[in-house]
């Protein structure tokens, strides 16, 4: 645009001098409003010269001082965006200089009130009320009492019909002015609200695919750490075994790999269908492969229901760092895994006969908050501690909400 814009007009149009742009470069911007300033000056110059050959003999003529207000109250709209209080009294007074000396009626009055909309739409409402009200009171004791020492010696009262008019035009820029302010502020505030849900949805996000990235590695690492160790421990002494234990790493590891890809594809561009289809309760055959070539039996009871998919993953994802959790820090080598449901909710409870070791493969400890999160987010809660008769239990309890078929 800006370059557009270039081609058919000076820089210095655009933007002003460049000397005005370095001293105001620490203001609330560079760019001053300079095309439209030096238009209204033009306009404010030459309707006045029109004003006044229609005003001959009536007011004063214009001289050198009345062009010199006409000018300096066209060109404190320069600051306007700046200096809003300050242009807006500036003007005003320009202006009642200008009136005050007799010289014709005509544009004069533009200045004045592209200042105050200015100042009303900045926020300073009180200043622009005031600045208008001191003009239209300099008005009204220019045109019906000092008038009679003032210049033109030939002058008259004005019409009080005349001062109403100028009244109305005042209450009719304040309420257009209000207007725009109160319309630039619902914008504001409707920016700041549309930043602070964008932030907002990237911060789900990043918490969803932290998750994930969780959940995936904390049980591949795990199942991988169990068997290195057993691999390590029996390569001298049994070298079947530990070929059976990398066998396990190799397969752990490509499944993990698989994972990984899977969730790191919500990152590509949006709109873009998941590759492969998200995991749910169909697979815990695999996590029961999975934690018996970790060593840990698991007993599985109860069938899963039909889920929508967003509780379908976060079941199979609680159920699988359950398992990871029982496999990295309790002693126990066996653990059950009891499916529950009804026209309301489902429940799952994973629970093993413990004790606790203290044992860790590395992860970051924010397992059970993982859980915790995935569960809140459907409206579920998470219950995790020891059991009374030993070990430990984990019950997410998720509500079955309606779902569209097939979707």
């Amino acid at each position: 645009m800006d370059e557009q814009r270039g081609r058919g007009a000076p820089q210095w149009w655009w933007h002003g001098p460049p000397w005005l742009n370095r001293w105001g470069a620490e203001g609330r911007g560079n760019r001053w409003p300079w095309p439209s300033t030096v238009l209204l000056t033009f306009f404010v110059l030459g309707g006045s010269n029109y004003a006044a050959h229609r005003q001959e003999g009536v007011r004063a003529d214009l001289d050198v001082f009345a062009r010199v207000l006409l000018i300096v109250g066209s060109a404190l709209l320069l600051w306007r965006k700046r200096y809003p209080v300050a242009v807006a009294f500036g003007t005003a007074g320009a202006a009642m200089l200008y009136l005050g000396a007799g010289y014709p009626y005509g544009p004069v009055f533009f200045p004045v009130a592209l200042a105050c909309f200015g100042a009303i739409v900045a926020g300073h409402r009180r200043a622009a009320w005031t600045a208008m009200g001191m003009l239209w009171v300099g008005h009204v004791l220019v045109a019906h009492w000092l008038y009679r020492w003032l210049p033109p010696s030939a002058d008259s009262a004005s019409p009080w019909g005349q001062e109403a008019v100028v009244a109305a035009w005042v209450v009719a820029i304040t309420a257009v002015a209000e207007l725009a302010r109160t319309r630039r502020e619902q914008w504001a505030r409707e920016r700041a609200e549309r930043a602070q849900a964008a932030r907002r949805r990237a911060d789900e996000e990043r918490l969803r695919i932290a998750r994930e990235l969780h959940d995936v590695l904390a049980h591949s690492i795990s199942v991988i750490n169990v068997q290195a160790g057993v691999g390590l421990a029996l390569l001298d002494t049994d070298p079947e075994q530990a070929r059976t234990a990398l066998t396990t790493i190799k397969a752990a590891s490509k499944e993990a790999l698989g994972e990984v890809r899977q969730v790191l594809d919500t990152l590509r561009t949006p709109g873009d269908a998941p590759r492969a289809p998200a995991p749910g309760l169909d697979r815990l055959p695999e996590l029961v492969q999975q934690a018996a070539s970790a060593g840990l039996a698991v007993e599985v009871d109860g069938d899963p229901p039909r889920l929508a998919p967003g509780t379908d993953l976060a079941a199979f994802r609680i159920v699988q760092e359950a398992l990871t959790n029982v496999v990295r820090h309790s002693g126990s080598r066996h653990a059950r895994v009891h499916v529950e449901h009804d026209a309301r909710a489902l429940r799952l409870r994973v629970e093993d006969d413990g004790p606790a070791t203290g044992a860790d493969a590395g992860g970051s400890g924010n397992g059970l908050a993982g859980m915790r999160e995935r569960a809140a987010a459907l409206g579920g809660t998470i219950e995790a501690g020891p059991r009374p008769d030993g070990g430990f239990q984990v019950l997410a309890v998720l509500p079955l909400k309606a779902k569209e078929d097939d979707r």
